[in-house]
C-alpha cells in the first residue's frame, strides 16, 4: 500500500489496480488539483487509497463474462422487454415525444390550417364500428383537418368498450387519394416531412393496436397514403375494379406513415420491393394473388359492397367482446413484441377471461365445439 506522499500512479497502473474484473472495466483516477489544502490534498489521496485498497475476489475471465452475460440479460428481462408491454397496451401511448424531437402541440397547429373534408364515424349496436374517409372532391385526400380528426376518432375508438371490429372506407366509391397536395406544398422542408411523418405514425400505430378487428374496404383507388392506411388494418377486401398503387416514387420521397415497414409483414420483402420501387398497380386479381388481400368482394356497388363487407367481417367478430378484444390483443404482441414477452402477455390476457360469463356459459353447453 503506497504512503500518503506517494506520487499518483499513471493512468495505466491505476486501471489495473483499479480493475473490475466481473465487468471488465478500468477505472482510471484523477489526479487532485494542485491549489487545494495539504490537509485536503492528503484526505483525498486517503480516500482515494481506501477505495483502491477494498479487496476484490478473483474470478476468472470466463466466468466474468458469464457473470455480464446474465447480468445483461437480466437488466433487458427487467425493464426493455416489460417497457414494451407497458407501451403496447397502455391507452394513449405514442412511438413518439420530445425526446425524438416530435412536438405534438405545433404540428396540431399546423395541420390546422389545411381544412376540407372531415373523418366519420358510425359505432352499430353489433359492434362493428364504419370509419368514412371523406372529402370526394379530391378523392378523399387527407386535409391536415382530416388528419386531425383521424387522430380523435382513434382515441374515441381506443375507448369504445363495447366495440368488436371496424370497417374503413371512403366516400363516394373511392378510398383515399393519399395527402392532400395543398398541404404537401405548403410543408416543403424535410422537417416538415419528418413533423408529418411522426404523427401519422403515431396515429396509424395507436390504430393498428387498437382491440378491434379491422378491415380496409377498397372501392376505387387507394393511392400513396391511402394505400399506406390499408396495411394498417388487419385485413383488406377490394372491389373488383379497385386498385392499390404505392405511388410514393412518382413523387421522389417514399412511404413515411409506416407503409413500407407494414408492407413487409402482409406480403414479404421480396415482394414489397417490387410493389414500392414499381409503384405497381395492384388490380384485385394481383393485389389477391400476392397476398395482400382476404377476398375480391361480389359488387362495386358502394352500398352493397359495404353489406358484404360487413358479413364478411362479422363471421370473425361473432362473440363476447371481452373475448374478441383479449384475442386482438394477444395477437399484437406475439407481432410486437419478444416470445417470452408475447407469452406473459398471453398468460395475462387468459385471466381476463378464464372464468368469465363466456367462458362459463360454453362450458355448461357441455361442449367445445357445438354451434
Amino acid at each position: 500500500m503506497e504512503s500518503r506522499g506517494a506520487p499518483l500512479p499513471g493512468p495505466r497502473q491505476a486501471a489495473e489496480q483499479a480493475h473490475c474484473p466481473l465487468m471488465g472495466v478500468g477505472m482510471q483516477w484523477l489526479a487532485p488539483p494542485t491549489d487545494l489544502p495539504r490537509q485536503v490534498h492528503n484526505n483525498w489521496l486517503g480516500h482515494r487509497q481506501r477505495v483502491i485498497s477494498i479487496p476484490v475476489k478473483k474470478i476468472s475471465l470466463a466466468r466474468g463474462m458469464e457473470l455480464k452475460q446474465e447480468m445483461a440479460k437480466n437488466l433487458l428481462n427487467a425493464t426493455s422487454l416489460s417497457a414494451r408491454t407497458k407501451l403496447l397496451h397502455q391507452v394513449g401511448v405514442s412511438l413518439y415525444n420530445t425526446s425524438h424531437g416530435f412536438y405534438e402541440e405545433e404540428v396540431k397547429k399546423t395541420l390546422q390550417q389545411f381544412p376540407g373534408g372531415s373523418i366519420d364515424l358510425q359505432k352499430e349496436d353489433n359492434g362493428i364500428g364504419i370509419l368514412t374517409l371523406n372529402n370526394p372532391s379530391k378523392m378523399n385526400a387527407f386535409s391536415g383537418v382530416m388528419m386531425l380528426q383521424l387522430l380523435e376518432k382513434v382515441i374515441e375508438l381506443e375507448n369504445w368498450t363495447e366495440g368488436k371490429g371496424l370497417i374503413v372506407r371512403g366516400a363516394k366509391n373511392t378510398f383515399s387519394s393519399g395527402s392532400d397536395l395543398n398541404a404537401v406544398k405548403a410543408l416543403g422542408t424535410p422537417q416538415d416531412g419528418v413533423a408529418l411523418s411522426m404523427f401519422m405514425q403515431n396515429t396509424l400505430t395507436r390504430f393498428m393496436r387498437l382491440p378491434l378487428i379491422s378491415v380496409a374496404l377498397i372501392q376505387g383507388r387507394a393511392l400513396g397514403g391511402g394505400a399506406e392506411f390499408t396495411t394498417a388494418c388487419d385485413f383488406r377486401l377490394m372491389t373488383p375494379e379497385s386498385e392499390i398503387r404505392f405511388v410514393h416514387k412518382e413523387m421522389g420521397i417514399i412511404p413515411s406513415w409506416g407503409g413500407a415497414s407494414r408492407l413487409v409483414e402482409i406480403i414479404g420483402s421480396r415482394q414489397a420491393l417490387k410493389v414500392l420501387s414499381g409503384a405497381l398497380k395492384l388490380n384485385s386479381e394481383k393485389a389477391l394473388n400476392i397476398g395482400m388481400v382476404e377476398e375480391v368482394l361480389q359488387s362495386s356497388d358502394e352500398t352493397k359492397s359495404l353489406e358484404e363487407a360487413q358479413e364478411w367481417l362479422m363471421q370473425f367478430v361473432n362473440g363476447p367482446p371481452e373475448v374478441i378484444r383479449a384475442l386482438k390483443k394477444s395477437v399484437c404482441s406475439g407481432r410486437e413484441l419478444y416470445l417470452e414477452e408475447a407469452l406473459q402477455n398471453e398468460r395475462d390476457l387468459l385471466g381476463t377471461v378464464w372464468g368469465g360469463p363466456a367462458n362459463l356459459e360454453a362450458i355448461a353447453r357441455k361442449g367445445k365445439f357445438n354451434k
